[in-house]
């Protein structure tokens, strides 16, 4: 894994976005996605807002996607192979890169057909703690007619990537604005964002 784990950081310090295409196995990249369609078949997805916990939103104008929150507490078998790559991940990122990352948090996240997410960024105004964000895909067989890109907001223009399966994007929640565009079809991917302790 440490030569998938260099290729997003050096992709990250070339472009302020890292990029790896094989981040989860296709075992793996299977499992979570069939816990995400399972999640959404028993109605337990909720809609995401904008905003945290002490000032949050919901606007279907501005984000469409439903998310559960992943937890060790659930004891799932797919899920902590994921958390087990994330701690690998972290632990090799704070080695290599001294971030002092000290945790993280990861939904699973579905935007329906036709859904999107305006321009924005991750970083709460209230509070700085997200330094990274992660988004790791769970689509298999997409394709550029199916849209769904992030679309990076850099100051010399814009970068789109495409969702597709078991790809892992990585840059700073609080420097770099990015939106979704629409899906055509149902797009699929795990969340998230490696903290630090607030001060």
């Amino acid at each position: 894994m440490q030569i998938i784990f260099d290729e997003l950081i050096d992709s990250f310090i070339d472009n302020n976005v890292g990029i790896a295409n094989h981040f989860l196995s296709q075992a793996l990249a299977a499992d979570l996605k069939a816990n995400l369609i399972a999640l959404y078949q028993k109605n337990m997805l909720l809609a995401a807002g904008t905003g945290n916990d002490t000032l949050v939103s919901h606007n279907h104008l501005v984000r469409g996607d439903s998310i559960y929150w992943l937890d060790r507490k659930h004891n799932d078998p797919h899920e902590n192979d994921f958390f087990n790559l994330m701690d690998s991940f972290v632990s090799h990122l704070n080695s290599t890169c001294y971030t002092g990352i000290t945790g993280y948090e990861f939904h699973y996240t579905l935007y329906d057909q036709g859904s999107f997410y305006k321009k924005h960024l991750d970083q709460f105004r209230n509070n700085d703690a997200r330094k990274y964000s992660m988004i790791i895909y769970l689509n298999p067989g997409w394709l550029a007619a199916d849209g769904g890109e992030l679309c990076i907001h850099h100051h010399n223009g814009l970068q789109n990537i495409s969702p597709e399966n078991r790809k892992s994007v990585f840059f700073k929640s609080g420097e770099l604005e990015h939106e979704v565009l629409c899906t055509h079809k149902p797009r699929m991917s795990i969340t998230g964002w490696l903290k630090v302790n607030p001060v």
